[in-house]
C-alpha cells in the first residue's frame, strides 16, 4: 500500500530533496543539485515565485520507506494572465511501481480540481528558467545541471495513467572545431556598421550587474511568443541575479547594444559543472566549492543557457555578433564541446541559428498533459 505525507517540517524537505540520491546513486549520468541550494528553492522567504505561486510538495511512502516524491504547482501569474488554467508539476521521481507514479499524479489532479483548473502539465519548474521535461531520448550521457535526469521507465508511467505528449524539447551539442569563423566574421562587421552596434567586453560580474535587468527584459521580450511563456517580474529579476550570475563567467556573458546603449542581443553560457557537482554529490563544504570554482575556471566544455534578440532586430544577423565573441573568448580558453539547453522542437527560429555549426541532438524530452475536468 502506497501512503502519501505532505511536506511541512524542515526534515521532510530535506527527505524530499534527497530522495533522488537514493534513487540514482548507482547511475554514472544522473548528476546531484547542491542540496542547500535545492532546498532554498522551496523557501518562501528565499524564492520571490512565492509570491505568485503555491507549491506543495508529497512524498510516497511503502513499507515506511521513501520510494517517490511530486512538487504540485500552481503559478498565479500563468493562470490568470494567461488564462491558461494549467495545474503544474515537477520534482516527479519514484521507483518503477506503477502504484507509486499513479498515487503521486491522482494527487495533483485532486488539488487542481479543487482550484478548478482544466489539465496538468509536467514536470515542469515554477518558471521559463526552471527545469523541464521528462527525458526521452539520451539516457546514455551525463546529465546537464540545469536539466533533470531520469530513467528509461518514466515514459511509461505518463503513458500508463493516459498522458499525452504536450510539448517536446531537444539537447544538441558540437565540437568547438566546428565553429568556423567564415560564417559570422564579415557578416557581424556589416551588421554592426548598418545598425550602429557593438559588442560589450565584459571581464568582471560587477560589470555584468548594471546590464542584468535590460537583459531580462530583453529575454520577455524576445521569448514572449513562445507557448506558455511566463514573463520574469522584478523581484524574480533580483533573484536570479543572485542565483545565477555568481555561477558565470563575466566573460561568458555577452550583451550587443545599440548608440544609444539600448540592448539588442544577449548571450549567457556556462562552464560544465556536471562532473564537479557528481564528485561534491549535493555538498559544497568542506571541499564541493574548490570543484566548483575549479570547473568554473577550467572546464573546457560550455552550455549555451539563454540568447535572446530584439524582435525588432530578429532575422537581421543579429546573432553573429554574438558568435564571433564566443568565438574569441573559446578559443583563449581551449574550449571543446558546446552543448545547448533543451529547446523547443518547434523553435525553428533557434535553430536556424545552429544550423552552420552541424550540432547532434543527443537527449530529447517531453511534457505530458491530462485534462482533468
Amino acid at each position: 500500500m502506497i501512503t502519501l505525507k505532505e511536506v511541512h517540517s524542515k526534515k521532510d524537505l530535506k527527505a524530499f530533496v534527497k530522495f533522488p540520491f537514493k534513487l540514482y546513486k548507482d547511475s554514472e549520468y544522473w548528476v546531484p543539485p547542491i542540496i542547500s541550494q535545492e532546498i532554498k528553492t522551496f523557501d518562501k522567504k528565499e524564492n520571490p515565485v512565492f509570491n505568485d505561486a503555491e507549491v506543495r510538495l508529497f512524498l510516497a511512502y511503502k513499507n515506511n520507506e521513501i520510494v517517490g516524491r511530486i512538487a504540485a504547482i500552481t503559478n498565479w501569474l500563468e493562470i490568470k494572465g494567461q488564462n491558461l488554467k494549467k495545474m503544474r508539476f515537477g520534482w516527479f521521481d519514484f521507483i518503477d511501481d506503477l502504484e507509486v507514479s499513479k498515487t503521486l499524479l491522482n494527487k495533483v489532479i485532486e488539488i487542481g480540481k479543487d482550484k478548478n483548473l482544466e489539465f496538468i502539465e509536467g514536470p515542469v519548474g515554477f518558471s521559463n528558467l526552471d527545469k523541464v521535461g521528462v527525458m526521452t531520448e539520451g539516457f546514455e550521457s551525463i546529465a546537464p545541471m540545469v536539466t533533470w535526469y531520469n530513467y528509461p521507465y518514466y515514459v511509461k508511467h505518463y503513458e500508463a495513467a493516459s498522458f499525452k505528449i504536450e510539448k517536446s524539447y531537444s539537447e544538441s551539442k558540437f565540437p568547438f572545431k566546428n565553429v568556423k569563423p567564415e560564417f559570422f566574421y564579415k557578416a557581424q562587421e556589416l551588421i554592426k556598421r548598418r545598425y550602429q552596434l557593438k559588442a560589450l567586453k565584459l571581464t568582471k560580474t560587477e560589470e555584468v550587474m548594471p546590464y542584468a535587468d535590460k537583459m531580462f527584459d530583453l529575454f520577455n521580450d524576445s521569448y514572449a511568443s513562445l507557448s506558455s511563456f511566463v514573463a520574469i517580474n522584478d523581484v524574480q529579476k533580483e533573484y536570479f541575479k543572485k542565483k545565477f550570475i555568481s555561477f558565470v563567467n563575466p566573460e561568458y556573458i555577452k550583451f550587443v547594444v545599440d548608440k544609444d546603449d539600448k540592448m539588442i542581443g544577449f548571450a549567457i553560457v556556462m562552464p560544465a559543472f556536471s562532473k564537479a557537482l557528481k564528485k561534491i554529490n549535493g555538498k559544497l563544504f568542506p571541499f564541493g566549492f574548490r570543484h566548483i570554482m575549479h570547473a568554473k575556471k577550467h572546464s573546457k566544455d560550455v552550455i549555451f543557457y539563454l540568447i535572446g534578440i530584439h524582435p525588432d532586430y530578429q532575422n537581421k544577423g543579429v546573432h553573429a555578433v554574438i558568435f564571433n565573441e564566443y568565438y574569441e573568448t573559446f578559443k583563449e580558453k581551449g574550449i571543446e564541446t558546446c552543448f545547448r539547453t533543451p529547446e523547443l522542437e518547434d523553435n525553428i527560429a533557434i535553430h536556424q541559428i545552429w544550423k552552420h555549426f552541424q550540432p547532434e541532438v543527443y537527449k530529447r524530452r517531453k511534457t505530458f498533459r491530462k485534462d482533468i475536468t
